[in-house]
């Protein structure tokens, strides 16, 4: 494949996702959450709490940056730690009552508020484009085998 055919594409690719990053951060922001706050939270959301890896490989959140996150959402009483039932060397991070509240509060908002982008395309655009994107992805993680990168 030449660069004529990658660069085209890689650039709409990366133009797309800081577009949606933009909209979707500025949203989030008015929540009085973070991006990545706003991630933890709904990944907890409806859950009984998860551990820290667990967390980590649900999210987007990089591991150096995940701690950091949750101490600031626990000192905001959003989350609290816990010690692992079935393992003495995890930890679990679950959401507070107060944490549970503003998960109810922000996610179905935030879908809300992303859904028109998503409704402008029709549906059988949307399901080409969702196929596209995961036979990309499932390509691109094909590459990454024989360079040693883990989730």
């Amino acid at each position: 494949m030449s660069r004529a055919i990658v660069i085209p594409v890689i650039r709409e690719l990366a133009r797309c996702y800081q577009a949606f990053q933009r909209v979707s951060d500025a949203h989030i922001r008015r929540s009085g959450l973070t991006p990545a706050q706003f991630d933890i939270v709904v990944t907890l959301g409806n859950t009984a709490g998860m551990t820290f890896k667990e967390l980590g490989s649900r999210t987007l959140i990089t591991k150096g940056t995940l701690t950091g996150v949750v101490d600031r959402l626990e000192a905001r009483g959003l989350v609290e730690r816990l010690a692992s039932p079935t393992d003495g060397r995890s930890t679990l991070v679950r959401l507070t009552a107060e944490g549970d509240r503003v998960f109810r509060e922000v996610f179905e908002p935030h879908l809300a508020f992303l859904a028109p982008a998503f409704e402008s395309l029709p549906e059988c655009g949307r399901k080409e484009l969702e196929k596209r994107l995961r036979q990309l992805r499932e390509a691109l993680e094909k590459r990454s085998d024989g360079l040693g990168i883990q989730d």
